[in-house]
């Protein structure tokens, strides 16, 4: 129609009728112009982000730049996003819930860069650090104070000693391994290799096992003073924040060839005996659980646990009663050391009467399954299909790190001869890598993680180098880590859109390989690079390997971050489809200071 001057227009009806439709048209035009900026034409590259600014590039949509990242506040310089005590209260304290992973909410997450403490140092380097570390890196007395008469550690000057003590084991750590050795004999011939220390203090147990072949995941809970895990990485020991409460441990079932707790105050009885019962599913057929300390030995010590005599006696009582039905053998006991041993098949569970408890679980959850897994007081039966998982089943040590592991057809994409393939090919990428990074393979670098591992491959590798390796697996790839610890490696299970669990500053190396292209649909990268700075020691190294346009984007990300950042091609220059970044965080202090 028309209108009043004559010229042609619609109703309002109609109008109202047309317009959604535009609009959803314009909004759909305004996506796929938005996604082809940041795309460029190939896809996979990363979202953009609130921090940067758009610059056109030739032969391109507009692409980003990031500005530098501001320093967050000199209080946050130990910050553990996903177990932070400023946020404890607002959880249930039952069974400690409090103190297990609560990840802010992606609204609250913090786009600044941590900074080190005031007077913070390059970290001593290994093997001087397992013995001392600078003072101001981790500057706490907590431990020296009140454990002054254990000698877990002394400061120094301008250092921290750390002399071998312990609780359980004020005359030293290797007196105490020695009488351990008496008991299991397994520990000197390469059959034990894998161990969990839980509530590790300082990790000098899994210190002084490093000499004789045995690598330890040491766990203790992120807590306000004592900073335990923070101590044994700045050591250079292995380690990782976690604690027995509700949910599972980010370990698969059958991992541990032996478990330890020296005075770790577990309530094991407790709650159905639901903690010995997660120690158990991570716990490999025939293997160890070791204990020292309450309520071992009570006859001599229990005056000085604060306790009586009686209560300590049923406590005793109560663990090798919960054990018993548990099928577990008593191992040894002598002197304030007490070990059992996990059955080496499920002939002991088919025997149990119907009525006996703890249960066996039902088959509806995963035993391999540990990301936000609540834990269950139920036995986790041993998979019938395996012939080769437990101890003295499995190869000894060294031998076990190349066989291919039964598990390792277990998953999707998963076989013996991928398997073989891959330990070939990161062999040789290890050597390349060596050349562009000369610091590999010496004492500059110690504590590695490879954020996205499959198999192991690049920690074994390394195996001859002063390193360990934390092997990551993703929560959303195939859960490959039963085969890492099936070749007597460690790792853990992580989800990369939030904070891994440990301290700012204690990682020397970042291996990441393909992460962005598997999960960039689910993380945004500027989140996972401030991670990763975070976790990075001053001077410490990024190898990151993804396609072109991933890696031109970290570049640019690492440079806000203050790193140092060179792209390489890979070991195959003939492959386009990948390159390699190679990036030093720089050293630098707080403005604050």
């Amino acid at each position: 129609m028309k209108d009043k001057e004559g010229k042609i227009g619609l109703s309002s009806e109609k109008m109202n009728k047309l317009l959604p439709p535009v609009l959803v048209l314009l909004s759909l035009c305004s996506l796929s112009f938005y996604m082809g900026g940041i795309f460029c034409g190939e896809k996979g590259a990363p979202q953009s982000s609130s921090s940067e600014i758009t610059v056109a590039l030739s032969g391109c949509q507009p692409q980003t730049k990031f500005t530098k990242f501001v320093e967050c506040n000199i209080s946050l310089q130990d910050l553990t996003p996903c177990t932070d005590p400023l946020r404890w209260r607002k959880y249930d304290k039952f069974r400690m819930a409090f103190r297990e992973r609560h990840c802010p909410a992606p609204s609250e997450r913090l786009e600044c860069l941590v900074p080190p403490p005031p007077g913070y140092k390059v970290p001593v380097r290994w093997p001087r650090s397992r013995d001392e570390c600078w003072y101001k890196n981790v500057p706490y007395d907590w431990i020296n104070t009140a454990k002054a008469n254990q000698r877990w550690m002394q400061k120094k000057g301008e250092k921290f000693i750390f002399p071998g003590g312990g609780t359980m084991f004020p005359n030293g750590v290797d007196e105490y391994i020695d009488q351990m050795e008496e008991l299991i004999p397994g520990m000197k011939d390469g059959t034990v290799r894998t161990a969990l220390d839980t509530g590790c203090g300082v990790a000098s147990w899994g210190g002084a096992l490093l000499d004789r072949g045995i690598l330890t995941m040491s766990l203790a809970p992120r807590d306000n003073h004592e900073a335990q895990v923070q101590f044994a990485l700045e050591r250079g020991i292995p380690a990782m924040l976690g604690i027995i409460s509700t949910q599972r441990l980010p370990y698969p079932a059958n991992a541990f060839d032996m478990a330890h707790c020296s005075r770790c105050l577990i309530p094991w009885t407790a709650h159905g005996g639901v903690f010995l019962l997660e120690v158990d599913r991570v716990l490999r057929p025939g293997g160890f659980w070791v204990l020292s300390g309450p309520p071992v030995n009570y006859e001599i010590h229990w005056k000085g646990w604060e306790s009586t005599e009686e209560k300590e006696k049923a406590n005793l009582e109560g663990i090798q009663d919960l054990l018993e039905r548990m099928c577990y053998k008593q191992y040894a006991m002598k002197g304030d050391i007490a070990v059992w041993q996990k059955p080496l098949d499920d002939t002991c569970y088919n025997a149990r009467g119907e009525d006996v408890t703890p249960p066996v679980c039902d088959d509806s959850i995963d035993p391999d399954a540990a990301w936000y897994v609540p834990m269950r007081p139920c036995i986790v039966k041993m998979n019938p299909a395996f012939q080769r998982l437990g101890l003295g089943q499995t190869p000894k040590w060294p031998d076990r790190l190349t066989t291919a592991p039964e598990r390792s057809k277990l998953f999707s994409g998963g076989s013996e001869s991928s398997f073989r393939k891959d330990t070939r090919m990161w062999e040789n990428v290890l050597k390349y890598y060596k050349s562009l990074l000369p610091d590999l393979g010496t004492n500059q670098i110690r504590n590695v993680m490879d954020m996205n591992t499959k198999y192991g491959g690049l920690a074994a590798a390394m195996i001859k180098d002063p390193v360990w390796v934390m092997n990551v697996v993703s929560s959303y790839a195939a859960n490959s880590l039963g085969v890492i610890y099936d070749r007597g490696l460690i790792g853990t299970v992580n989800d990369w859109c939030e904070a891994f669990s440990t301290y700012p500053r204690t990682y020397d190396l970042l291996h990441v390989d393909g992460l962005f292209t598997a999960e960039s649909h689910r993380c945004e990268m500027k989140f996972v690079l401030l991670e990763m700075d975070r976790l990075l020691r001053p001077k410490g190294h990024v190898i990151l390997r993804d396609s072109p346009n991933f890696v031109e984007m970290a570049k640019r990300l690492g440079q806000a971050m203050r790193w140092s950042c060179k792209i390489h091609v890979t070991e195959d220059p003939v492959d386009i489809k990948e390159q390699l970044l190679i990036c030093q965080k720089n050293f630098w202090t707080s403005a604050e200071e």
